[in-house]
């Protein structure tokens, strides 16, 4: 690929923070099934482009529960980090295994937007990480302080993104064969009408 200023796999490591039940029935800003749906989505183009994937949980023996079942079937034996407090840039074991991978483009998902995305995001960008916060797998208490935390870390210099963006920037060309089936998979389960429309395409449409 070009050296353009959009993601690449072999550069970007994504770092999913407290995907959990326990946090996840506090989201106010986002249709909780959709937003599972979304952070499968997220997992799942993670393994098909080969990229690490670090997972941090927190409180997951006292309330918050382990990572959500339908995400960790997907990442299988990815590493799991549990801490104490909110800012995963502040534990040493997450932040050493984001480090271990040599990546400086960091890829964010998690729950809540208003602490424990925004917190790790601010951090790292001070430590001059490149910071792309997957805004459809984070969810908020409510839309007005997702949508707050969400402006303070793109005024800090995150970007702000979409787990659909995230796939077809790291695709960016439908010749790429060795990653067309899974991505095409994960477009046709997740993105509603744009995967209906390749569903049928494929089905439907046959060259004359």
């Amino acid at each position: 690929m070009t050296n353009l200023p959009l993601l690449n796999p072999s550069e970007a490591v994504l770092l999913m923070v407290d995907q959990q039940a326990g946090l996840a029935f506090g989201v106010g800003s986002i249709d909780r099934q959709l937003l599972i749906s979304n952070t499968v989505a997220l997992a799942k183009t993670a393994n098909t482009f080969q990229i690490p994937v670090i997972v941090s949980t927190s409180a997951s023996k006292v309330y918050s529960g382990p990572l959500m079942p339908s995400i960790r079937s997907v990442l299988g034996d990815a590493p799991s980090f549990e801490r104490r407090n909110m800012n995963a840039w502040e534990d040493q074991a997450v932040r050493e295994a984001v480090e271990k991978t040599g990546r400086r483009k960091l890829i964010v998902s998690g729950l809540l937007t208003e602490a424990c995305v925004s917190f790790p995001v601010l951090s790292a960008l001070a430590d001059g990480y490149e910071v792309s916060v997957v805004a459809d797998t984070c969810g908020g208490i409510t839309p007005d302080s997702h949508s707050l935390a969400l402006r303070r870390m793109e005024a800090a210099g995150a970007t702000m993104t979409s787990w659909l963006q995230v796939l077809l920037e790291l695709q960016r060309d439908w010749t790429r064969k060795e990653t067309y089936d899974g991505a095409r998979a994960i477009v046709e389960g997740h993105a509603g009408g744009y995967g209906i429309g390749l569903a049928y395409a494929r089905d439907m449409i046959h060259p004359v």
